[in-house]
């Protein structure tokens, strides 16, 4: 007898098990009633009608999507490979299922083509300089093209930018170059510094005869106190000599 029923029980069990699913709290499920869209349900325990309804699963938390490396061509005509990062959730899980075929693929789609517009919208110095502002721009971008998919884009993040080897030394001769000169300029105004200190210290030197003196004896004292030198200096008053020569040529 129990053996007559069993199909039907087995067959019951599957019909109710595939009629009751479990939402988990960051997923949401859009669910179609012969082809026509129902709602959206979730999260917990939700019924489906077997054979009537079918449910389509989606996730919403934040997604991450490398966008590939492109090459791109600037404004001043240097060919660069650039790649990035994307950041994105499912806000509208209806649009996301009916408003295009697979919002994932068409999210990469056009990630890549708006990177390659708005880079090429640069020139390279502008590029390598204002990454911030250009990860708005393909921010707000993405943003508004993807809202009619249900897709919110959250942030853009550009990776690398690969320049030719040509361009890179070029840059690295620049940037040489540039060091150099501040280092020119630099020797310089400490030469125009020593230059005003000298002056200032011959005028004070000229007007005060007993500094002259005092600088002296201070540079005999320095030269005999270096090395291993053996000479002594015996400090003479500045007119000795002169005073020697009219005690001669009296």
């Amino acid at each position: 007898m129990f053996t007559t029923f069993l199909p039907f029980v087995i067959i019951g069990a599957a019909i109710l098990f595939s009629a009751v699913k479990i939402i988990k709290e960051y997923e949401r499920v859009v669910v179609f009633r012969l082809g026509r869209f129902v709602d959206v349900r979730g999260p917990g325990l939700i019924l489906l009608i077997p054979f009537l309804e079918k449910a389509v699963r989606l996730d919403l938390r934040t997604l991450t999507m490398d966008i590939p490396s492109q090459d791109i061509i600037t404004r001043d005509n240097v060919t660069l490979k650039v790649n990035g990062v994307l950041y994105f959730k499912v806000s509208n899980p209806e649009l996301a299922i009916i408003g295009v075929e697979n919002y994932l693929v068409a999210t990469e789609q056009i990630a890549q083509t708006t990177l390659r517009s708005v880079i090429g919208q640069f020139e390279l110095d502008g590029i390598l300089s204002k990454r911030d502002e250009i990860n708005v721009q393909l921010q707000k971008i993405l943003d508004e093209q993807t809202e009619p998919w249900g897709v919110k884009v959250t942030n853009v993040e550009l990776k690398a930018i690969d320049l030719p080897i040509e361009m890179q030394r070029a840059m690295a001769k620049q940037a040489e170059a540039e060091r150099e000169r501040r280092a020119k300029i630099i020797s310089a105004a400490g030469e125009k510094d020593a230059a005003v200190l000298l002056a200032e210290a011959a005028k004070s030197l000229s007007t005060e005869k007993d500094a002259i003196i005092l600088r002296y004896l201070d540079t005999m004292k320095e030269i005999a106190s270096t090395g291993t030198s053996t000479t002594t200096f015996f400090p003479l008053p500045v007119d000795f000599l002169g005073k020697i020569d009219k005690f001669i040529n009296k």
